[in-house]
């Protein structure tokens, strides 16, 4: 299977700023949200990261004893001029556009479907190799990444239009898990979080 695991909690997302090829740090809590992960990822025998600092540090955090290897088909979403601003930078109207245009970007950056093409192209290779570990029921390969590439491999799992992904909420330190049905990909767990002690 293929566990889907959004980073912790950084600094800028505290504060409400769009997240996409920043690298913030975790904060206290998004290190305690990675630390949690560990429980729920038994039977993990490979990592692929995100190249952003704070996947990576998730990563090493949630599953210590493996190295991530970085996947830069995994990135966050390119918000262009509009990276690091308040979410409410962004006019209702744009959200609108946005959300009912798979081909806009936002801030001259990358558009969500420009996101899918690159996460799907991974995820149809792994589909399309029966060795690959999303056939394997008892190991599995965990992806750390961030939410626009996990609502993509998402939508990809379901076999349904990329703008199904609005319709769904991803926090910060939770695990969606791609398991195999009948030859098919299938969606297992969605914005799964662990309890923080």
């Amino acid at each position: 299977m293929i566990i889907l695991i959004r980073h912790g909690q950084t600094t800028t997302n505290a504060r409400q700023l769009l997240v996409g090829r920043s690298d913030p740090e975790l904060t206290a809590l998004g290190e305690r949200q990675a630390r949690a992960l560990r429980r729920r990822l038994e039977g993990v025998v490979a990592v692929w990261s995100s190249p952003l600092r704070r996947a990576r540090h998730t990563a090493a955090l949630a599953i210590p004893h493996l190295d991530a290897v970085v996947k830069e088909s995994f990135i966050e979403v390119d918000y262009g001029s509009l990276d690091g601003q308040p979410l409410s930078s962004v006019s209702a109207d744009q959200w609108r556009a946005f959300e009912s245009d798979h081909d806009l970007a936002l801030g001259d950056g990358e558009s969500l479907q420009d996101v899918d093409q690159r996460v799907h192209a991974e995820l149809d290779a792994l589909l399309a190799d029966r060795a690959s570990l999303l056939h394997d029921h008892h190991r599995h390969l965990a992806i750390v990444s961030h939410v626009s590439p996990i609502k993509s491999a998402t939508v990809w799992a379901l076999g349904v239009s990329g703008s199904v992904a609005w319709r769904t909420r991803l926090d910060n330190g939770s695990i969606t898990t791609i398991g195999m049905r009948q030859d098919s990909p299938t969606l297992v767990h969605f914005n799964l979080v662990p309890r923080i002690d």
